[in-house]
């Protein structure tokens, strides 16, 4: 995974810099674009979210050290919520906000693409939410979980993996992508309410969690064939 994570950054480094190029020989600072004949093609880096079994496990792991324990609900946020490290990292309390149901909502703005992002807060969430409402570190920041350095929560959630008998490595990306399929798509939210909720700008960008889904495949599927017996 570390190996395609690098390999999909060159790709982006070298179409960046093909762009570039391409601006220099339009204004012929650049007698020959030196790109000419090469042609990039990017794989697709196939997801791999936590399992609905994976995800209990480390829902219901107790553990003795208690960083190792504010880590894992951290990140378990992350999974119910579906906000990247530096969104939930700059959290505050002043981004829960009551919904136009009554619930309470996170109502913020995706950093990477600042992108408005507004998300009805699940059960888990909430209740992690309360576990830290009085914690120093939130109440001096005014935020609304302690999240570490993103060096340190990586460090501390390959421990976790390992506490879980769980293979995969850990990261909040992975975090990202069990909410968009385990949590969401698995569970028959349309894509397009789990696009808003992600911040994305297009549905291209949340059609790659849904290609993933053979369980959903399958019950689609299954509804298919249901329907064409009554025809």
């Amino acid at each position: 995974m570390r190996e395609a994570a690098i390999i999909t950054r060159l790709l982006n480094i070298l179409s960046n810099l093909k762009k570039v190029v391409l601006i220099c020989v339009n204004n012929k600072w650049l007698k020959k674009d030196p790109f000419q004949g090469f042609k990039l093609t990017k794989k697709e880096v196939v997801k791999n979210p936590l399992s609905r079994d994976e995800l209990k496990r480390l829902t219901e792991k107790v553990f003795e050290v208690e960083r190792i324990s504010q880590v894992r609900d951290i990140f378990l946020f992350c999974c119910y919520t579906g906000l990247a490290y530096v969104d939930v990292k700059q959290l505050k309390t002043t981004d829960t906000v009551v919904g136009m149901d009554g619930e309470p909502w996170i109502d913020t703005t995706r950093q990477k693409t600042d992108a408005p992002t507004r998300i009805p807060l699940l059960d888990t969430a909430l209740e992690i939410i309360e576990k830290y409402k009085d914690h120093p570190q939130c109440c001096a920041a005014g935020v609304v979980l302690p999240v570490l350095s993103n060096q340190k929560m990586n460090a501390y959630l390959k421990e976790i993996a390992n506490l879980c008998g769980i293979s995969k490595t850990l990261t909040f990306h992975i975090a990202r992508h069990t909410f968009a399929t385990t949590v969401t798509l698995s569970n028959k939210v349309p894509i397009e309410t789990v696009s808003k909720m992600l911040g994305h700008r297009s549905l291209k960008q949340t059609m790659i969690y849904a290609k993933i889904l053979d369980v959903k495949i399958s019950e689609d599927m299954k509804g298919l064939r249901e329907r064409l017996k009554g025809m």
